[in-house]
């Protein structure tokens, strides 16, 4: 009898055990939650993560919203906004006077003269701007056609990267040439995504994938014991499969692709990409799109990165790249071939 009621003990005993960890799973399981936004950098912004209710999720999507949204204002070169000194002021005023500016626009002007431009070689170079608005005034003109070649040669005269001073005593900016101007649509998106994430990392996001038109970065995994999040390389072909290749993102990796395919015009049956080579002022045909996988905390580089690769030949960018400790890529050319870096740990899609 007493063996018996033992036995029926341990069973209720294994019952309750078992009963609890149901419990506790059912109320630390979350539940994923998908938000959009239109009003960031031009683009579409997709973001999809873990909370344990909506209105946590709705918090941490408001905080994030404003982070990125302070970085769309302030790399705006179209737009004054009140209260803000942005680098659309900037341009309209550098060249008289040095322009006061506030530190999260000092430190990344900062970075991008003394880290991303060294690091690319000039590929990625914020002070291209008066070329780059030449062909940005050609893609939105109601019959697009390139800029003019003279047009185009005056303009490449006034991107020197030494004309634009940055005094970190008065953090200020000033040109030394009146003709040039800035544009940092070539890093200001990845800068502003890794910067906006670990901001919603230090308050508690922990399982989310950014999707920033198309510069995708992870915080954390997914929740729930569901592993790493998985990203796709686009295939820039205009064709099946939608994504050439698929690769899980580690956390706080990002996946960021520069393409013809992005933004772009025909004129007379060619098309005109958005991306730059600086040494011509054309845009660049090496490749047909470049992916950059980046280490945590390098989705600003990886931005910068892949333009530069897509606007240098392979041998040039692979030069690039092995200077930038911890970042692969992979090249996608009009054939339809694909070369990758020797650590690119991309899984071929289905």
């Amino acid at each position: 009898m007493k063996k018996r009621i033992t036995r029926i003990g341990l069973g209720i005993a294994a019952v309750a055990v078992l009963g609890g960890i149901l419990a506790y799973s059912m109320l630390t399981r979350r539940t994923l939650y998908t938000t959009t936004w239109f009003d960031l950098f031009d683009t579409v912004s997709v973001v999809k993560g873990y909370a344990r209710s909506q209105a946590e999720w709705d918090e941490q999507m408001d905080a994030l919203h404003a982070d990125l949204l302070h970085y769309h204002q302030l790399f705006d070169i179209y737009n004054h906004y009140d209260g803000m000194v942005n680098l659309y002021d900037v341009n309209a005023r550098a060249a008289e006077a040095p322009v006061t500016v506030e530190e999260d626009l000092y430190n990344f002007l900062n970075w991008c003269v003394n880290s991303v431009y060294p690091a690319t070689e000039g590929a990625t170079n914020i002070a291209a701007g008066s070329v780059l608005s030449l062909w940005h005034d050609a893609r939105e003109s109601d019959t697009p056609a390139p800029p003019e070649d003279a047009l185009l040669r005056q303009a490449l005269m006034h991107i020197e990267i030494s004309n634009l001073t940055l005094d970190a005593a008065t953090r200020s900016v000033s040109f030394a040439d009146e003709a040039m101007s800035l544009d940092v649509g070539a890093v200001g998106k990845g800068y502003a995504v890794e910067q906006a994430a670990e901001a919603a990392e230090a308050r508690g996001l922990d399982s989310a994938l950014l999707n920033i038109g198309g510069n995708l970065r992870a915080i954390g995994e997914k929740a729930n014991g569901e592993g790493p999040w998985t990203v796709g390389v686009e295939n820039p072909w205009g064709s099946e499969p939608t994504y050439i290749q698929t690769l899980t993102l580690r956390p706080g990796y990002s996946l960021i692709v520069s393409g013809d395919y992005q933004r772009y015009f025909e004129y007379e049956e060619k098309r005109y990409s958005h991306l730059i080579d600086l040494t011509t002022g054309y845009p660049a045909e090496y490749c047909s799109s470049v992916a950059i996988l980046a280490p945590a905390g390098g989705s600003g580089l990886g931005d910068a990165l892949s333009t530069a690769l897509f606007c240098l030949p392979e041998s040039t960018g692979r030069t690039v790249l092995a200077g930038a400790e911890g970042y692969e890529a992979l090249w996608m050319y009009p054939d339809g071939s694909t070369i990758q870096s020797d650590g690119w740990t991309g899984l071929s899609a289905e």
